[in-house]
């Protein structure tokens, strides 16, 4: 059976750290695929100022434009909003019966992962993978057996800490892939103050 990992996230914008760990994940784990799959809107963040749902998938093509193993994915895009995470895993396995999905979460989400809805069901139905994040610490002796702590590279890099420094004027074409640099800084996205 085809093995996907999901990695979900508003990825606003993607950056060179999101890669790194999908690259890390599609190379050292058991997945044939890894997919990104850009979510409509985060129910635990604000929504103020994200860029339409369409334009952050167009710039994920971009970033993997012909990886054979990380895919760019508009699936949650379809779904009846808000989109909870256990719905958009059902809805997938749904659609793809011959699929087995994992979750890709950042252990800085893991902390709060009882606030999730219906965070016990997706333990109980999906394997998850955690990854290491600065200042949040996974307890592995205390993980249900569905749940693994990955021993990735530490990519100390936030979506945040590059719209901000962009909205101060300073270049970060290194930061983010160089198409998607030049997109974002063609349409002057990100020029505001956070």
């Amino acid at each position: 059976m085809k093995h996907v990992i999901v990695f979900s996230g508003s990825f606003n914008p993607i950056h060179v750290g999101h890669l790194i760990l999908a690259n890390y994940v599609a190379a050292f784990t058991d997945c044939d695929e890894v997919w990104l799959m850009v979510s409509p809107h985060n129910p635990l963040k604000e929504s103020s100022r994200l860029p339409d749902a369409r334009l952050r998938y167009h710039w994920i093509q971009l970033a993997l434009e012909n990886h054979p193993k990380i895919l760019a994915s508009d699936f949650e895009l379809s779904l009846s909003q808000p989109s909870y995470t256990l719905d958009m895993l059902n809805a997938l396995q749904q659609v793809y019966s011959n699929v087995r999905f994992s979750l890709l979460i950042g252990a800085d989400n893991w902390s709060i992962f009882d606030q999730w809805k219906n965070y016990q069901q997706l333990i109980d139905r999906y394997s998850l993978l955690i990854y290491p994040r600065v200042n949040a610490i996974v307890d592995e002796s205390k993980l249900p057996d569905s749940v693994k702590l990955l021993k990735a590279p530490l990519v100390d890099l936030s979506s945040t800490t590059i719209r901000t420094a962009i909205a101060e004027g300073k270049d970060m074409r290194f930061y983010v892939p160089s198409i998607v640099w030049h997109e974002i800084n063609q349409f002057e996205m990100y020029r505001f103050t956070e």
